[in-house]
């Protein structure tokens, strides 16, 4: 379904219209937005528009709306068309506050908070690089494929065109990434964006190489074990540098006299940063570099093919919860890494299995529905396996395996033997992005070589495409979802007589004693009745009617409504507990319809917070008439 003005139209007032738009942006299957004022933005009606297949929020007015290729950038543009603005230069003051208050977040968040918000700051530098990323590492692996399959294509005028043609796009791209990235971290950071590309192609060029002979710190006899060389310390180096001048720059715009801004501002901040980032910042950044290949080169790179095959199972199977979280774009400093100081990068055509082994799972279950009789769910894994199959798992990730849960975790399971084959054949990539069939194209680098190294890939997505399949079709039952009739697309209306013999059998429930706490056991009472301990109402039961169960979006939600509570809450059921902070934890009870789930909660605010469990749990989990 192409994008229209009316889904946009509906979408932009669900995040509170035009005026509290501060930001759009959108990657290959999401739309970036950031908010003014997240009090407005009605996120439960946003979770249930048409094109949303789900939703990131973990941040403070920042959202994420997954909605699929192609959708993502129609959107971006039809919001901009509408008014609202790209937050580039825009709204200075706002983006300032905005900077300053995710700061005081991160400075005030959890460790695995601190881990997480980083990662997905290196993903707001890098989105708006993935086009030119993506078009250089294809143009690159053609024509690594062009040198190794066709023989003497430099004699040939046609293929010599074609080849050099394709080399120069590359080489756009790559050989300026420290500037592009420069200029990306400046807007973020809030430095001038010129200033942040001046300084990151500073990193590239020769003239490094003359002042680190001057200095007596360049090794001529082996260049790439020079204290400064040109290129020391690379992308990491540029974020931090750019991450100081930022700082600067405001520091001396705060002092100097208006008329002398726009002059001496820019100058003044360029030449008090260049000296500290070329003399220190590159070589301590160039280390770290050095110190991240290692021990990816001793892992990815190992002589022993059994490390190499672990290392692969591990790193594509635990991918896909990074994606579902949003925050596998942080994995980019990673890769540019490699790319910059190997000349391949060795992690990502593991990591690209991830999307395969979705692909493996949705087909398993296709045939399940299939057989059941189950159209919407049927429709539903159609519509996303094109894209499947091309490399952009997201719609059946957020449409498929995370809803349902334990095919979420099958398929990472199914991908992580084509992780283990292309590890452990060595297939390296010219750049990140592609995956799916698409992927053929780039894993032309590293020792394997460009023909093997396409041949070794294909292998490792049909090993993904099957394992995923035979795990998901022996593991996983899709029972629990309410069929839909063979010969009608929606599901029946329940009768007035059924909803009342309903509600007859919920009151008729008997009353039974189970352990609450872990030395008593309280009266367990009907749905939704408190459990009350010395006064305090300290827990409930609640009983899931929802035909899909505890899925992936009200884990999510539920997980977003705790936090801002000063308790703990936790959730027991199937012999489990989880901490309702945690989706995963939420997902892993296994809360099917028909589950009791026991929720509790302590802490300074546990009364006000079951309140609000419980009234999202009668609102989200209750089977609703359609």
């Amino acid at each position: 379904m192409s994008v229209g003005k009316e889904n946009c139209a509906e979408m932009l007032q669900v995040l509170g219209g035009v005026d509290n738009i501060a930001a759009v942006s959108n990657c290959m299957t999401r739309l970036r937005i950031v908010v003014r004022d997240e009090a407005v933005v009605d996120v439960a009606k946003l979770r249930e528009l048409e094109d949303v297949l789900g939703l990131v929020h973990d941040r403070a007015c920042s959202y994420e709306i997954v909605v699929g290729p192609g959708k993502s950038r129609k959107y971006a543009d039809q919001f901009r068309a509408l008014g609202c603005c790209t937050g580039i230069g825009e709204n200075r003051k706002w983006d300032a506050d905005r900077r300053y208050g995710e700061r005081a977040e991160l400075q005030n968040a959890p460790k695995n908070s601190r881990f997480r918000n980083g990662l997905k700051l290196l993903g707001d530098i890098f989105v708006p690089l993935i086009p030119g990323i993506i078009t250089a590492g294809l143009c690159g692996g053609v024509a690594a494929l062009i040198a190794q399959a066709v023989p003497g294509y430099e004699n040939s005028r046609f293929w010599s065109i074609i080849w050099n043609l394709l080399t120069l796009v590359q080489a756009s791209f790559m050989t300026y990434l420290t500037a592009w990235a420069g200029y990306r971290a400046a807007e973020r950071f809030g430095a001038t964006p010129i200033l942040g590309g001046m300084l990151g192609m500073i990193t590239s060029l020769d003239a490094i190489d003359e002042i680190s002979r001057q200095l007596g710190l360049y090794d001529t006899a082996s260049p790439l074990n020079s204290v400064l060389r040109t290129g020391k310390g690379g992308i990491l180096a540029v974020i931090f540098g750019v991450f100081l001048l930022s700082a600067v720059e405001k520091k001396i715009r705060s002092r100097i006299p208006e008329s002398l801004d726009v002059i001496f501002t820019p100058l003044l901040s360029l030449l008090f940063c260049a000296v500290p980032y070329i003399l220190v910042v590159m070589p301590l950044f160039g280390y770290v570099s050095n110190g991240i290949v290692w021990v990816f080169s001793r892992l990815c790179l190992s002589e022993s093919v059994m490390v190499r095959i672990i290392t692969g199972y591990i790193s594509a199977a635990l991918f896909l919860p990074l994606v579902a979280a949003g925050m596998h774009h942080g994995m980019v400093a990673l890769y540019s890494v490699q790319l910059q100081e190997l000349g391949y990068i060795t992690l990502y055509p593991a990591l690209a299995m991830a999307g395969a082994g979705q692909v493996g799972a949705s087909v398993a279950l296709w045939i399940k529905a299939k057989k059941r009789g189950d159209r919407k769910l049927c429709s539903i894994i159609a519509g996303g396996l094109p894209a499947g199959f091309l490399g952009v798992g997201e719609p059946l990730i957020y449409g498929v395996t995370l809803p349902l849960g334990r095919p979420f975790l099958t398929a990472g399971l199914g991908a992580g033997f084509g992780g283990a084959l292309v590890m452990a054949m060595e297939v390296s990539s010219t750049t990140w992005g592609p995956s799916g069939i698409l992927g053929i194209f780039v894993m032309t680098a590293g020792p394997a070589g460009a023909v093997k190294g396409v041949l070794f890939y294909l292998a490792g997505l049909l090993l993904s495409y099957f394992c995923s399949f035979l795990i998901t079709f022996l593991a996983c039952d899709i029972t629990e979802r309410q069929p839909v009739s063979a010969d009608t697309d929606r599901e029946e209306e329940p009768s007035a007589g059924s909803a009342v013999k309903s509600s007859a059998l919920k009151s008729a429930q008997p009353e039974r004693s189970v352990p609450v706490g872990p030395s008593e056991s309280y009266r367990t009472v009907r749905h939704g009745d408190p459990v009350v301990l010395g006064g305090m109402e300290t827990g409930f039961r609640f009983t899931v009617t929802d035909p899909v169960g505890l899925h992936a979006r009200p884990a999510g939600m539920l997980a977003e409504l705790v936090r801002k509570y000063d308790c703990t809450v936790t959730f027991s059921a199937n012999g489990k507990t989880a901490s309702a902070a945690s989706p995963i934890e939420l997902l892993e009870l296994g809360a099917a319809q028909g589950t009791v789930l026991t929720v509790s909660s302590e802490g300074r605010e546990a009364g006000a917070a079951l309140q609000a469990v419980r009234a999202f749990l009668e609102e989200t989990l209750k089977e609703k008439s359609r």
